[in-house]
């Protein structure tokens, strides 16, 4: 699947589990060698896709935010949660009030997380902590601070294990506080790519979302290769995937929509930014 110079159409992969059931079967859904899968962690993406190194893709939905006039968003495709989400998780020795003011280590590898994280501490438990970026090692980071947050597979092994510390699941501190979806991860085009190729990006928007349907019918495969790579039970597997959203529709829509209002009050965001979707039709436009 080329364009007219002979480029392959460049599709970012996040190489986190969380993404698995909507990439799992994508390959057999749309078999065309011309496909480039480019596999990163989240920043990596944001910033590719940002400077026009990836066409779609996955990426953090604070990085939509940031660069939103540029991209559209495909419908009934997210990383979402209402409640908990399991692979983003805040370590710390005391409750969240007691920590608002203390010292966090972040992971350099996702914005959403991150924000949502200022988000709860500063907005919720109106805290002034001090950040510092570190690797995704759980007993460095918490050696001479007072929180750590871990995303994704980082996360989830360490939850896994008899861990000394408590565990804020962001996820579910978010719906208790807002009563929202929370949405992670976003599925952008870039607006010039669905411009030059419409039936190109119906055609993937449809592979995607079979692959999603199909993954979640027969989610066993998917399960044993998870246990595979990163360890865990087949019952953990099965909760974990389950208790995820990959849809995106109005709830979500919402959900981020607050995120967003609420990076921009607290100026992680230098403007409100706008939800825009993707159709075949029409291009529907989600103000506040």
């Amino acid at each position: 699947m080329r364009d007219r110079d002979g480029k392959k159409i460049r599709i970012g992969r996040i190489n986190y589990t969380n993404v698995w059931p909507i990439f799992y079967y994508f390959p057999e859904m749309m078999a065309d060698r011309d496909l480039d899968i480019i596999e990163q962690v989240p920043s990596s993406l944001n910033k590719a896709m940002a400077a026009g190194e990836i066409d779609m893709g996955p990426i953090s939905s604070f990085a939509y935010g940031q660069n939103f006039g540029e991209y559209l968003l495909y419908p009934d495709l997210s990383v979402s949660a209402y409640g908990n989400v399991n692979s983003i998780l805040l370590f710390h020795d005391k409750p969240l009030s007691d920590i608002a003011h203390g010292r966090i280590k972040l992971p350099t590898t996702s914005a959403t997380s991150v924000n949502l994280l200022k988000i709860i501490l500063e907005k919720f438990y109106e805290g002034n902590p001090e950040y510092e970026y570190a690797s995704p090692e759980l007993d460095l980071m918490m050696a001479d601070a007072d929180g750590a947050l871990l995303i994704g597979d980082d996360a989830i092994r360490e939850s896994w294990r008899s861990s000394k510390y408590m565990i804020t699941d962001l996820g579910q501190e978010w719906a208790k506080w807002t009563g929202q979806w929370m949405t992670f991860a976003v599925w952008a085009i870039r607006k010039d790519t669905a411009e030059r190729y419409p039936d190109l990006v119906t055609r993937v928007f449809e592979a995607f979302v079979k692959s999603k349907c199909k993954a979640h019918r027969q989610p066993d495969e998917m399960i044993r290769e998870a246990q595979s790579v990163v360890g865990g039970t087949e019952a953990y597997w099965h909760h974990y995937f389950h208790a995820l959203c990959y849809d995106f529709g109005p709830e979500q829509w919402q959900g981020l929509q607050l995120y967003y209002q609420y990076c921009f009050e607290l100026g992680l965001l230098p403007c409100r930014s706008q939800i825009e979707i993707w159709s075949e039709k029409v291009k529907d436009q989600v103000t506040e």
